[in-house]
């Protein structure tokens, strides 16, 4: 470290973007200098909702960076999708003091893609920026670092570091080179099959529009109705819109053709709508929304959509965002998340390391179980 210097940057407006985008990368938006700037100019992420940027920059003897991580000193729990509560519950009951601790990651966004973000020509290891932020933690008095929804590369490399690893489960689609959405189905078995054909089929036959528009396409009359989806599912899940209505204009505006939105139309009015990002590689579904009732509408919009726009586009894969076991109906299996966890005090970390060991053999365990739910047909299965 002594060739390196580390600075923490309460705006990422602090950052040159050519600069934090050079390690970045292009592949996954939600790591890109636009679409943090969008969070945080949109007052979504900020000191006031317990979000204070302390973004990390790692730069090398002539000064260039070399390493950045979108990193934020955290009040709460609230926001990340890797649950920690009953750690720092635990910690507190006991007379510590769980919070503040810093958080690397997305706002507001369980989406899986790298985190220690290192320039590609830099020939830094993983482990340097790791150290840099364990020094942090210290200097900070926090009370760990959590780096969430990292990818296998980097959890492996932390936890050769000496940090704590912890396995989640999404539900992601992955695209065998298929040709269609009946190609797809063709994967099927009989009676799956039908069933998704038969979702679609009604979904499509309820006097509803569907129309998928992109970046610039995308005005204000439809980011007004998305809001107001987005505010109605918040309602009804008892939650907290942590999104503001501007955030949705500037990731318009800054990320172009990366945002994917696509809407049920009836009688010329928006009545639902599924917001997704698109990456190099992946379609990432984020939110949706919707106003009245339809049969089967979030299938089709949200999954169903998502697949038929992969498939056009020959993405890999389509990442539908957390939870929801009813998605490996509609052809999303289970698949690894990863998070990994520097915790200052001994005790605690010992207490956590134990409880993660657990935890990951039942992880293993249930997504196993849930695999063998998949709607595939067996290779002996002709239909």
């Amino acid at each position: 470290m002594s060739d390196l210097t580390l600075t923490l940057h309460q705006t990422i407006g602090e950052i040159a973007a050519p600069a934090w985008d050079a390690c970045a990368g292009a592949d996954n938006p939600f790591v890109s200098h636009a679409f943090l700037s969008a969070v945080e100019d949109s007052g979504s992420a900020n000191a006031r909702t317990g979000w204070l940027p302390q973004h990390a920059v790692l730069r090398d003897a002539s000064g260039q960076v070399a390493a950045v991580a979108p990193m934020y000193a955290k009040s709460h729990s609230y926001g990340e999708y890797v649950f920690d509560h009953g750690w720092a519950q635990a910690f507190e009951r006991a007379g510590g003091q769980y919070y503040p601790k810093l958080l690397v990651g997305v706002p507001f966004s369980p989406v899986p893609g790298p985190r220690l973000l290192l320039r590609p020509d830099c020939g830094l290891p993983v482990a340097a920026l790791a150290g840099a932020l364990r020094q942090a933690c210290d200097e900070l008095e926090m009370s760990g670092v959590h780096v969430n929804f990292c990818t296998r590369e980097e959890w492996e490399a932390l936890g050769a570091a000496g940090w704590l690893q912890r396995l989640g489960m999404q539900f992601h689609w992955y695209n065998n080179n298929y040709s269609s959405f009946d190609d797809f189905l063709a994967a099927l078995s009989s009676r799956k099959r039908k069933t998704l054909r038969r979702e679609r089929r009604d979904a499509n036959a309820a006097g509803l529009e569907f129309i998928t528009l992109r970046g610039g396409d995308i005005g204000k009359r439809e980011w007004d109705a998305f809001y107001a989806f987005y505010q109605s599912t918040v309602d009804r899940k008892w939650g907290s819109a942590y999104l503001t209505r501007r955030f949705f204009s500037l990731l318009g505006e800054r990320l172009g053709d990366a945002v994917v939105l696509m809407l049920a139309v009836h009688n010329g009015t928006p009545v639902a709508g599924a917001l997704n990002l698109m990456g190099t590689h992946a379609l990432y579904g984020r939110n949706w929304g919707c106003v009245g009732d339809w049969p089967f509408l979030h299938f089709e919009l949200c999954y169903y959509r998502a697949i038929d726009f992969a498939i056009e586009h020959r993405l890999e894969r389509v990442e539908a965002g957390a939870q929801g076991e009813h998605k490996i109906q509609r052809g999303y299996v289970p698949s690894e998340t990863y998070s990994a966890h520097w915790i200052q005090h001994r005790g605690l970390r010992n207490a956590v390391a134990d409880f993660l060991a657990e935890e990951r053999k039942e992880r293993a365990a249930q997504m196993a179980y849930l695999g063998e739910y998949a709607p595939f047909k067996h290779t002996d299965d002709p239909t």
